[in-house]
């Protein structure tokens, strides 16, 4: 309950209302419950979230971490006063990444900073916080509101996590393992996800409006579009390392395809991508159309329609696009890799 002995007068005149901190974990409490896995020990209002690993059918394990925020996406969901989605785009970016070592992630804690403490804004937020979590299977077990006026505009906030995973160590995927002639599968994004924002709204000029323009071609209005919260990959990913050998994974974040494949291929080897496979995406022809962006940019900004790209040997290609569909992901054969110096070679 919330805490009714604690207030200062003085606090709140100079911006910060503690009683509304209280407020909004109240209100988040059944977002957070939804995320209770076997292992959380304690709830939510200590100083440190505790959770108790499971060792069963581990020799070895290693934790796995990973940490991101939301970015400037955030700035549609303030201008589009909608506020729910963002917190999966704040896990997927973590537990995204994590998944790329093959470790299944376990916990996952928010840091939210605002300009000023409301409650039902605050519980909009974690209720996408859970709902990620919910996604990639891992408990929220804790978290931080700041209030800060002064430092963030009245409206506004960030929005930052932190996870936590674990994956035994002899089945950590090992990019050394790759070699010419493994098969790279991608996995479809839902969108621009949660990076290259800077460069959409300049493109669309979206803090003169414009986001509540209906696109035929996106079947919806242009925010909406561009605040489809990031996709989350955990499940099927790990599903698939069950029974085909996933040697290396790349999310496709920031830097788009130039920057993210090369961290998962050995020096000497090339990702050939074959942009037939990949296809046209409505949403990406109208950025580079309305921004006048080269190809070659997009494609070093952007996923693409891509947000994760697999690697696995080549007669495991056929099984590994049928265990991701099984998972509901339209996984398919994008390319190949190649010996080159290249790096990534779109063709």
């Amino acid at each position: 309950m919330a805490n009714s002995v604690s207030r200062s007068e003085s606090y709140a005149a100079a911006g910060v209302d503690i009683t509304a901190g209280y407020r909004a974990v109240e209100l988040m409490k059944k977002h957070i419950a939804r995320t209770n896995i076997p292992g959380v020990v304690s709830g939510i209002g200590g100083f440190g979230g505790l959770f108790e690993l499971d060792m069963t059918g581990l020799t070895h394990p290693v934790l796995v971490s990973g940490t991101d925020g939301v970015g400037t996406k955030l700035k549609l969901a303030f201008l589009m006063d909608k506020h729910d989605t963002v917190g999966i785009d704040c896990v997927a970016m973590c537990v995204n990444d994590i998944v790329c070592c093959g470790a299944k992630p376990l916990v996952f804690l928010d840091y939210i900073a605002c300009g000023k403490n409301v409650p039902e804004k605050i519980a909009q937020i974690v209720s996408g916080v859970a709902e990620g979590c919910v996604q990639a299977g891992c408990a929220l077990i804790g978290g931080e509101t700041a209030e800060m006026p002064g430092f963030y505009p009245v409206n506004e906030y960030d929005l930052a996590g932190f996870s936590v995973g674990v994956v035994e160590k002899s089945k950590i995927f090992d990019p050394t393992a790759v070699k010419a002639g493994d098969a790279l599968i991608g996995l479809p994004s839902s969108g621009v996800h949660s990076n290259g924002f800077s460069l959409v709204r300049k493109v669309f000029d979206v803090e003169n409006g414009g986001l509540d323009f209906y696109c035929d071609d996106l079947g919806r209005t242009l925010g909406e579009a561009l605040l489809e919260p990031t996709r989350i990959y955990v499940k099927p990913v790990l599903k698939l390392a069950e029974t085909v050998r996933v040697k290396a994974a790349s999310h496709i974040t920031g830097g788009g395809f130039y920057e993210n494949i090369p961290r998962s291929l050995p020096e000497g080897l090339t990702a050939c991508i074959d942009l037939g496979k990949i296809g046209p995406v409505p949403l990406f022809e109208r950025i580079a159309s309305a921004g006048h962006i080269p190809m070659r940019d997009m494609y070093n900004t952007f996923n693409m329609g891509i947000g994760m790209c697999l690697t696995v040997p080549a007669d495991q290609a056929d099984e590994a696009v049928a265990v991701l569909r099984a998972c509901g992901e339209d996984a398919r054969v994008i390319g190949e890799v190649v010996p080159g110096e290249e790096r990534v070679a779109l063709v």
